[in-house]
């Protein structure tokens, strides 16, 4: 398998959570952002979306992380990344999607770039609006996850899973982008806990050969 990513982005950095926590083995490429080597006609032809991650695998191409982890989950049952149980199952789900549909897509690079480039604003205006999304959001996590007294170390139980796999690289933005930590305690223990385990140190951003 070969992953096209980029260091940074919080996609690519939940993409290899999940590949290494289900001990799979692939070949880094890293896509520069920065250059906007993703926008080139190279990577759009492998992906006409120009965005990162796409992992392929032979013949095939995949995008879109949460596609990719579904099909990951799917074709590697072995080391699940979700409970059994139907209800459980949903819970989980439900975590990663209010990190990967709430708060990571109107925080990533393009809208960011957006907001500094097309409405002028400056780095203090987007710092802002990525921590008013991102505080939103853990505010919610957070009331959840402490509610739950059974959780265990992670997000779900003792092991973890696609809830911590989204969570992680959030947290990572969170501190880019300064955002106060204090007011979610659990959150922080469950990020600590996770880089404790190899599969989370190896994926974290500062860790990748293109990190410069």
């Amino acid at each position: 398998m070969k992953l096209y990513n980029f260091f940074r982005s919080g996609t690519s950095h939940r993409l290899r959570i999940a590949l290494n926590l289900k001990g799979l083995s692939y070949e880094y490429v890293a896509v520069d952002l920065r250059t906007e080597e993703h926008l080139g006609d190279a990577f759009k032809a492998l992906n006409p979306q120009g965005l990162v991650p796409a992992l392929v695998e032979g013949d095939k191409v995949l995008t879109q992380s949460p596609a990719i982890i579904e099909w990951l989950e799917e074709r590697y049952p072995g080391q699940p990344l979700l409970p059994s149980a139907p209800d459980e199952r949903a819970r989980v789900r439900a975590m990663a999607a209010l990190v990967g549909c709430d708060i990571h897509p109107i925080n990533n690079r393009r809208i960011l770039e957006y907001l500094r480039k097309q409405l002028g604003c400056d780095e203090a205006a987007v710092q802002a609006w990525c921590a008013t999304w991102i505080e939103a959001g853990f505010a919610a996590l957070e009331q959840q996850l402490a509610a739950d007294k059974t959780r265990g170390r992670f997000c779900f139980g003792d092991t973890p899973g696609l809830a911590d796999v989204y969570l992680v690289p959030q947290v990572e933005s969170a501190h880019r982008f300064k955002v106060d930590m204090t007011p979610y305690p659990t959150i922080v223990a469950i990020d600590g806990a996770c880089a404790e385990l190899d599969a989370f140190s190896r994926a974290a951003p500062a860790a990748q050969p293109d990190a410069k």
